[in-house]
């Protein structure tokens, strides 16, 4: 009999199976019994591959010890894109459980063959395949069962039984490792022959070389590589290397010219234009239904509750959009920098058969591939990519750039691979950036402070500049080649796909009137592309601030405005759960405040709501997040809270106190110093409450929190000082101004 968590998994061939049916390309099994079970999506931190493993062996009737999950390899397993837009459990969860079901099934029949009975009869119980007093493994059956075969459409997509890992909170198992320090990361990779190269970045984007003294090189024990404007070394001391970069440095002459905005007026620069502009699918929404008659919560703050108004009737959405009193705000991010803690790095070696081998970081090796063959112009066939991890990076960071630096210096010394490694300096500056965002928002409430009508627009460069972009390689280094790439302005993905500069600006709440455009800038000298969770973080930044904004004129508790314009009862169920955890309502000292977020990411994800409470004296310091997150069936509870906890604190840090810096030539934040990042003994105490829905499908959960989270603070800001501060970041600086310029 199908269980309730199970059958959120029997929808039909998942897609990423469909795509790449050989079910040998999923898994193998060797004559051990080790079942290596490999995926097209890669770890970042997030625990992916413990939670698939997880899957995998609920289906295949083993324990974790015996399923190995080898790194993704683009010519051994399969293709599933990007590890991005938090799908992972969504898209490769399910591909996994149905490859190894039908796995499991030619086991058990191999094993009923033999054995003369009927599949039905034979079980699988912690790696053993049983009929009776009849006993045999996987690894006695793996000469015989053949695995390169196709996934059957018809075929099980699951074993049917209840689940035994799938659901607690398994082990991390690239953690011990990692703890004991041994050799995991990209940066500890070394191959025989290895050698060691650093690339020269121009001083500044615009900037192109004119002159080398190659002359003052020629005692040093590196090789130098020249292609138009990219410059390198290689040698076979890294130390002496990274001494000969300098000198380089010295010996390079370069025209360079003003071609960065004007980091004071991101406003006018974003508005300027030209302007690709789209506007959100749906601009109408049924009202709430009526709730006059519904008790607040126990932890909604009413002790000076108005009376029932029209706001428990929200109107009807033939009513006049233009009746009532408009209020306004505009809000903004900065761009930012994904100041990941270890630089980038790739390795890549050019093979005496003519194939390129490269080892990335990369979060779509598949993608790397393939801008890398066009970039050069080779057969993609030729290449093969194999993730290794670094540190984490939920977006586009240098990952790519670093892997195709370490290519074209490798093409100078074939049969040997070399190791590149960014600076400091070179992540902070010439790593794809997050764009800087603006945003209007409007609203027409009536008497009560119910929303008749909604108006939003939001104005950004594009989200997404990743290797094979828009029929472009992508790749840092193309732009600087003797025969350059012209790379166009970052581009979005479609609404489809979760868009970028409109990912979540399509507010939850039924307003019966509502229109939201987004704009995207066609012409961006400042090269962005994805940052953790695109242009959510700020389109619910500032639907979030509005909405207490609109509660506060109304004199209306923020959580019980939410709640009257809000029917959907997952969310409801998540926000009145954050805020009963949080003690909303409950006396807070002074110089504090409690602020709240909310939003379900990308409209279909998981939901996310965030009580922040923030001390606001002699700073800013947020003090407790508590969080309530619905992401369906929950794989690994503890892997869930690690995402939630690791959003939020990634966005307090982008609230508070991080923003690119540059003048008009250079980006000048390119140290810890000048792009500060929140400290350990900064970050807030953090708890999770999971709000499980077990019938319903998995979603991810590293992108939930970090709109919410802003917002929530924001908030709390504003609930402690009476200020209303609407530019990211919230730095004392900018609080102070929003006080001077108040009528405080």
């Amino acid at each position: 009999m199908t269980t309730e968590r199970e059958a959120v998994w029997t929808a039909g061939l998942p897609r990423d199976l469909a795509a790449n049916p050989i079910l040998s390309r999923w898994v193998s099994v060797d004559a051990g019994g080790v079942i290596s079970v490999r995926v097209g999506k890669v770890e970042l931190g997030q625990g992916i591959l413990t939670a698939l493993a997880q899957i995998a062996a609920d289906e295949l009737g083993v324990g974790l010890d015996q399923v190995l999950m080898p790194p993704a390899h683009t010519l051994h397993g399969p293709d599933e894109g990007l590890t991005a837009g938090s799908m992972s459990i969504a898209q490769a969860g399910p591909a996994v459980r149905a490859a190894c079901a039908q796995v499991r099934a030619r086991f058990v029949a191999e094993a009923a063959r033999r054995w003369g009975v009927d599949a039905e009869r034979v079980t699988v119980l912690a790696g053993r395949i049983r009929h009776g007093e009849r006993v045999t493994s996987y690894g006695a059956l793996a000469g015989v069962v053949d695995l390169d075969v196709p996934a059957d459409p018809q075929g099980p997509l699951t074993h049917g039984g209840p689940p035994v890992l799938v659901g607690t909170s398994s082990p991390r198992l690239d953690l011990p490792g990692k703890v004991a320090g041994l050799p995991r990361f990209i940066h500890d990779l070394r191959l025989p022959g290895q050698l060691f190269g650093r690339v020269l970045r121009p001083p500044s984007p615009g900037a192109r070389l004119t002159d080398l003294d190659a002359a003052r090189l020629a005692d040093l024990p590196v090789e130098l590589v020249r292609d138009g404007s990219f410059l390198g070394v290689i040698g076979a001391d890294e130390a002496e290397v990274t001494r000969a970069l300098e000198t380089l440095r010295a010996a390079a002459t370069w025209e360079e010219h003003d071609t960065l905005p004007d980091e004071d007026d991101l406003r006018g620069f974003l508005r300027s234009g030209p302007h690709e502009t789209t506007e959100a699918p749906a601009t109408e929404r049924p009202p709430a239904t009526d709730r006059t008659a519904e008790r607040p919560p126990a932890t909604e703050r009413t002790a000076e509750r108005p009376p029932a108004t029209d706001l428990d009737h929200p109107p009807a959405a033939g009513q006049p959009a233009s009746a009532g009193r408009p209020l306004r705000a505009s809000y903004s991010r900065p761009f930012l920098a994904h100041a990941s803690i270890a630089p980038s790095c790739g390795v890549a070696r050019w093979n005496d058969d003519g194939t390129l081998s490269v080892w990335s970081h990369s979060q779509g090796i598949h993608g790397l591939r393939a801008a890398i063959a066009l970039a050069l112009d080779i057969d993609a066939e030729r290449i093969d990519v194999e993730h290794v991890q670094s540190a984490g990076c939920y977006g586009h960071n240098a990952a790519d750039d670093a892997a195709f630096d370490a290519v074209l210096l490798a093409r100078r010394v074939p049969g040997r691979p070399v190791h590149v490694q960014w600076s400091r300096r070179d992540e902070l500056a010439w790593s794809p950036f997050g764009p800087a965002m603006s945003a209007d928002v409007q609203a027409v409430v009536d008497e009560s402070g119910a929303v008749r009508s909604w108006r939003y627009e939001v104005w950004s460069q594009g989200h997404t500049s990743r290797p094979g972009y828009l029929g472009v390689p992508g790749l840092l280094a193309g732009a600087y080649l003797e025969r350059p790439w012209r790379y166009p302005a970052p581009a979005d993905p479609p609404v489809a796909a979760g868009a970028g500069t409109l990912r979540n600006a399509v507010p939850i709440y039924d307003f019966p009137h509502r229109r939201v455009t987004g704009h995207r800038l066609l012409e961006t000298p400042i090269r962005s592309s994805a940052i953790r969770s695109l242009g959510a973080f700020m389109n619910v930044f500032a639907i979030e601030s509005f909405m207490d904004e609109l509660a506060l004129s109304a004199g209306i508790d923020p959580l019980r405005y939410r709640l009257a314009h809000l029917r959907d009862a997952r969310g409801r169920k998540v926000l009145q759960t954050a805020a009963e955890a949080a003690g909303w309502g409950a006396p807070v000292a002074e110089g504090t405040g409690l602020g709240l977020g909310f939003a379900r990411y990308k409209d279909k994800g998981a939901y996310c709501a965030v009580v922040a409470e923030v001390e606001a004296e002699h700073e800013i310091r947020v003090r407790r997040l508590t969080i309530a997150v619905d992401v369906g069936l929950v794989v690994n509870p503890d892997g869930v809270r690690n995402q939630i906890e690791g959003g939020a604190t990634q966005a307090a840090s982008w609230t508070l106190k991080e923003r690119v810096r540059f003048d008009r030539r250079r980006i000048t934040s390119d140290d810890w110093e000048s792009y500060p990042i929140l400290r350990f003994g900064e970050s807030p105490e953090i708890s999770v409450e999971l709000v499980e829905a077990p019938g319903l499908p998995p979603v991810g959960a590293g992108e939930a929190a970090q709109g919410p989270t802003a917002a929530a603070i924001a908030n709390a800001v504003t609930a402690a000082i009476g200020v209303r501060v609407r530019d990211l970041p919230l730095t004392p600086e900018a609080v102070l101004a929003a006080i001077e310029s108040s009528d405080l």
